[in-house]
């Protein structure tokens, strides 16, 4: 079983990929939806986090206000710190277990997909990492159409919440540029997979 690290800033367009390597036939492995799932009514990590943010946070059905968290955190360092020591072992935890799983289904190609993937160690558990880059303006423009509610200065901030791109692109096996249209980067994909059925193929051969 091959295992990638995908991985990119926000806003770069990484889900787009995710979404063309999942009709490749590779299974995903999605961070994000781990982390939404970690924070529902009830579960552990959702009664740390009103226990330390309060429950002002919380809508009338007792879920979490994402984007309310969001713009209390990215614009106080020790409060994002807490709130990743409260979620991030637990989103590693979820997806080792998740690995392990895929292993027993003897799946060929497993993808994690993780903005955070080399903040949180989990390059460490990946054949590959793939780094998708966009140009900081691009970047933030489509984060602020993105959220819709997001000005300049916090779309700004949240970018620079994360690694910076100079430090991933040290990680990475593969870069996937998104600067341009959803074709240019179709063909990337179409690409760097048949590199990998390739090594597949050649694998195959010698065992």
């Amino acid at each position: 079983m091959k295992v990638i690290g995908l991985t990119g800033g926000i806003a770069s367009g990484k889900s787009t990929v995710s979404r063309m390597l999942r009709q490749k036939g590779a299974y995903i492995i999605d961070a994000d939806e781990i982390a939404k799932d970690i924070v529902k009514p009830g579960k552990p990590a959702w009664e740390d986090i009103v226990r330390h943010f309060g429950r002002d946070i919380l809508d009338e059905a007792g879920n979490i206000k994402r984007k309310m968290l969001g713009k209390i955190v990215f614009s106080d360092e020790k409060k994002l710190k807490l709130l990743n020591r409260i979620t991030h072992p637990r989103i590693v935890d979820r997806i080792k277990e998740e690995l392990e799983a895929s292993r027993r289904r003897n799946e060929k190609v497993v993808v994690i997909d993780a903005a955070l993937l080399l903040e949180i160690g989990l390059d460490v558990l990946t054949d590959e990492v793939w780094v998708v880059v966009v140009d900081e303006k691009t970047q933030i423009d489509r984060l602020i159409k993105r959220e819709g509610t997001l000005s300049y200065t916090e779309a700004v901030e949240r970018i620079r919440a994360q690694m910076p791109l100079e430090e991933k692109l040290k990680f990475a096996t593969r870069i996937i540029d998104n600067s341009g249209t959803i074709e240019e980067t179709q063909k990337q994909v179409d690409e760097i997979w048949r590199e990998i059925e390739k090594e597949w193929e050649d694998s195959r051969r010698k065992t």
